[in-house]
């Protein structure tokens, strides 16, 4: 029977300014924590490409650090909360036993092959992580609290799809795809020994660029809520998805909102066109008719049929065949008309 305790640990987790490459992923994840209400990211890739690296390195760059996994066999009262119904009318009051997401408050949640997760549940998720707040009813009586995460979602495309109703709900969409480089492959793998042999010593001669992204990251933060959401750039995204043929407005809603938090990652004042082009990818991938491609090129005109060539012109004749060469006929002369003879 498949565990169903989330994983909440204080080993240290590999340093997000300590991954090499991923520059896509990195940035989608970083906007996904300076603004919240984004809708979380979800992570495509094959195995074996450090999703889940990558997705714990991001709990550093939150305030309290809280990393919880959401187990694949997880029932919904476990992700939710329980409420004990015996307590609540025995003694009038509610007694909540939290779940998952109470211990998610505040850091970041994540959940592997979200793909094979339940439609439910992972409504239940996206839900939550998109108002903040989770709510359990239970026969009349009701208890809710704050549930503010960052959701990071993980797949592999060839063990299935999620439908189009729940990838349109997660925010940003990054794929790690193509192959990496040798140098950065050698890279990788001396980092990955380097933090297996002595995790803390690793961090500590991380510390400084982490700090640093930590610092920027938090000033971000501070700064977002003073960058306006202007009319402007409004105005460009809307087209833009109208151009793309995107179903529904929350393509626009979250290509806005990451806009700005990219314009509080630059530490600029306003939303500037370098902002939307930035984004535009993660908000639009997993919103496109064709999932991660252009719209298709029209089709192309049917040719018509050409008409047949003389019989004589492949022996240099002109003209169509039986026609008469023609004359140059100086001007007043009087052409003469032959005339057959007439019958006796």
């Amino acid at each position: 029977m498949p565990d169903e305790t989330p994983e909440m640990t204080d080993i240290p987790h590999f340093p997000l300014a300590a991954v090499v490459a991923a520059d896509s992923l990195k940035l989608a994840l970083c906007l996904a924590a300076i603004d919240p209400r984004i809708g979380g990211v979800l992570i495509e890739g094959p195995r074996g490409m450090a999703k889940s690296t990558l997705a714990r390195g991001l709990a550093d760059l939150l305030a309290n650090g809280q990393f919880v996994t959401l187990p694949l066999g997880a029932t919904e009262e476990r992700l939710v909360g329980t409420l004990d119904l015996e307590a609540a009318l025995g003694e009038g009051r509610a007694q909540f036993s939290p779940g998952v997401l109470a211990m998610a408050d505040g850091g970041v949640l994540y959940v592997d092959e979200v793909n094979l997760l339940g439609d439910h549940l992972v409504d239940l998720l996206l839900d939550v992580a998109a108002s903040g707040i989770n709510r359990i009813e239970r026969d009349g009586i009701s208890h809710q609290h704050g549930a503010r995460f960052v959701l990071i979602g993980t797949m592999n495309p060839e063990e299935g799809e999620l439908r189009p109703q729940l990838l349109d709900r997660f925010g940003l969409n990054v794929a790690l795809q193509g192959p990496i480089q040798p140098s950065d492959r050698s890279q990788i793998i001396r980092r990955r020994l380097a933090f297996d042999s002595d995790p803390v010593g690793f961090c500590a001669q991380w510390s400084s660029a982490q700090q640093a992204l930590q610092e920027r990251c938090q000033q971000a933060r501070d700064r977002l809520a003073s960058i306006p959401l202007s009319d402007q750039a409004l105005e460009i995204i809307t087209e833009r998805c109208f151009a793309e043929a995107v179903d529904g407005l929350r393509a626009d809603l979250v290509w806005l909102r990451a806009a700005r938090a990219h314009a509080a990652w630059r530490g600029a004042e306003r939303i500037e066109m370098q902002d939307i082009d930035a984004v535009a990818e993660f908000a639009l991938r997993h919103r496109r008719q064709q999932r991660g491609q252009q719209p298709p090129a029209p089709p192309a005109p049917t040719p018509q049929p050409q008409p047949r060539p003389p019989e004589n012109a492949a022996q240099g004749g002109q003209g169509q065949w039986g026609e008469l060469p023609p004359q140059v006929v100086p001007v007043g002369a009087r052409r003469e008309v032959p005339t057959w003879p007439k019958k006796p």
